[in-house]
């Protein structure tokens, strides 16, 4: 169990955040700075220990206005832990032409832990901490109709290998990888309703690994079995991926079929 730290989530108020936010309260001595766009809504009777705050993390103004919150709320107390949690997907097919739609993603799914690791380290100032980033396993595998999330997904896998080489000692970076996670992931990627892909955890599950990876140091958590070892199948057998990715290409093009039915 993790106590007495002091800890920002983002994306707090919803899937893996919230599942992460209701262990993470329990622990003996935390205070959690719980934010997202809704935060203050969602949390308001969540748990004494637990400060929501509203705030939209994909902007750099919004991510230095959570590390302005935490030193007030903080008391000038370091973050302990900083879970660079929140992020939205898309699914539809990529065959449209805009600038601002593509940038909104990577504002919130790339550019903000990115930058909120470069403020992270000059918060810490030399004293430890922790950094936890939801990659996602999609962060190592593409997948159809998800072209612009599997895109900023595969930018902060780039990322997170790149600054272990030259992270300074006293900062421990734990990455998540979930699958498809049972939550409003999907609601949030298109308004019509369409196939998940397979295969699909539950939160709390999800929610559980990454604490207890957190908790022992772990540079990496992946919280399906299944998918670590389809890794290696699909290494030794490349013909395994392809018909995985035509499995889930079938799923999209009945979508498309779908969307032409109710005339999107």
């Amino acid at each position: 169990m993790i106590n007495n730290k002091t800890i920002v989530l983002t994306g707090a108020s919803s899937g893996i955040g919230l599942e992460v936010l209701r262990i993470l309260a329990k622990g003996e001595g935390n205070v959690i700075l719980a934010v997202s766009r809704h935060a203050e809504q969602l949390l308001s009777t969540f748990a004494d220990n637990v400060i929501p705050f509203n705030m939209d993390v994909g902007s750099k103004e919004g991510v230095d206005a959570v590390f302005e919150k935490a030193n007030e709320v903080f008391g000038g107390r370091k973050i302990d832990i900083f879970y660079a949690n929140a992020g939205f997907p898309y699914y539809e097919e990529f065959n449209y032409e805009d600038w601002d739609r593509v940038k909104r993603m990577f504002d919130t799914n790339t550019f903000s832990p990115i930058y909120t690791y470069a403020k992270y380290i000059h918060h810490l100032d030399g004293r430890e901490g922790i950094l936890a980033i939801t990659v996602s396993a999609i962060g190592q595998m593409a997948m159809p109709g998800y072209a612009i999330y599997s895109a900023s997904k595969f930018a902060v896998q780039g990322f997170q290998q790149a600054i272990r080489l030259e992270k300074p000692k006293n900062l421990q970076i734990t990455t998540l990888y979930p699958v498809a996670t049972d939550t409003n992931f999907f609601r949030v990627a298109n308004e019509v309703p369409f196939e998940k892909p397979f295969p699909v955890q539950q939160p709390t599950v999800v929610a559980r690994k990454m604490v207890a990876g957190i908790e022992r140091g772990a540079k990496f958590v992946s919280p399906s079995p299944l998918f670590g070892l389809s890794k290696v199948l699909m290494g030794v057998c490349p013909p395994v991926r392809a018909v995985y990715w035509g499995l889930e290409t079938a799923k999209l093009n009945r979508f498309k079929e779908k969307l032409k039915t109710i005339g999107k």
